[in-house]
């Protein structure tokens, strides 16, 4: 579990998010959805520690990480899994070496360790081994998520967070890399925090759903709820277009 108490984040004396309270759950995949600018993309980070809030508190589940020391902070970066938007794959790497990038780092393993569980990691996404010492360069999109995927739950992270996993890719691969987000989320009972513009995502996978509307939290609830809720802003941006007016109006 992860949870945000007024949360406050600025640059240049220009506010971008303004009392940010909400509890992200553990064993769930939590969404976190708004339009370009309102401030989602700040929030992830601000989550991750890779910005520094003005105000307010971050708990990982009991630690309050904005009251944390650099090598205190560094210990629970360790129990976190990131899957960049793009994959943000090593191009001079191979996808195993890739994989096992983060247990270079981290962990005491010895070299025959690491491979294994690479190679388990990159089997749990569905990725056989001929893919193995393939490089980015030679795989497809859809592809290159998996592998992101794989990296970022090889160190068995308690939380996961992903950044537009879904961009670039097909609608039948982002099903899938949806559908693989939720199995390794449940299966693992990781916090996992999920910023997207996809609302096929939305309805797929949305255990809960947190709605950013120009850098507040403006809405929060389930993927059932979502289809129901008399928001005018968040009613706005998720039946924007004539399919899913039509599909609101059949619900």
């Amino acid at each position: 579990m992860i949870r945000v108490e007024g949360l406050y984040k600025s640059f240049e004396n220009k506010t971008v998010l303004s009392d940010i309270n909400v509890v992200f759950d553990s064993g769930k995949v939590n969404l976190i959805i708004g339009k370009s600018g309102s401030g989602k993309t700040v929030l992830l980070k601000s989550l991750i520690g890779l910005h520094s809030i003005d105000t307010g508190h971050i708990f990982y589940g009991t630690r309050d990480i904005s009251l944390m020391s650099a090598r205190q902070v560094k210990a629970i970066r360790e129990e976190i899994g990131v899957v960049f938007q793009g994959g943000a794959l090593f191009d001079s790497l191979s996808v195993l070496e890739n994989v096992k990038f983060p247990l270079n780092l981290f962990s005491s393993l010895s070299e025959k360790e690491k491979t294994e569980r690479a190679r388990f990691c990159l089997r749990r996404v569905n990725l056989m081994q001929d893919a193995d010492n393939l490089y980015p360069a030679e795989i497809s999109g859809g592809m290159k998520k998996r592998v992101a995927i794989a990296r970022a739950i090889v160190l068995q992270p308690k939380f996961l967070f992903c950044d537009e996993p879904n961009s670039g890719l097909d609608p039948l691969t982002s099903i899938v890399i949806d559908n693989l987000i939720e199995e390794i989320t449940h299966e693992y009972d990781m916090t996992t925090i999920v910023n997207t513009h996809d609302m096929n995502s939305v309805f797929e996978i949305g255990e809960k759903i947190v709605f950013i509307h120009e850098g507040r939290k403006e809405w929060e609830g389930t993927k059932e709820e979502i289809a129901h809720t008399e928001n005018k802003n968040l009613n706005d941006f998720i039946f924007s277009s004539k399919l899913y007016k039509k599909i609101k109006a059949s619900l």
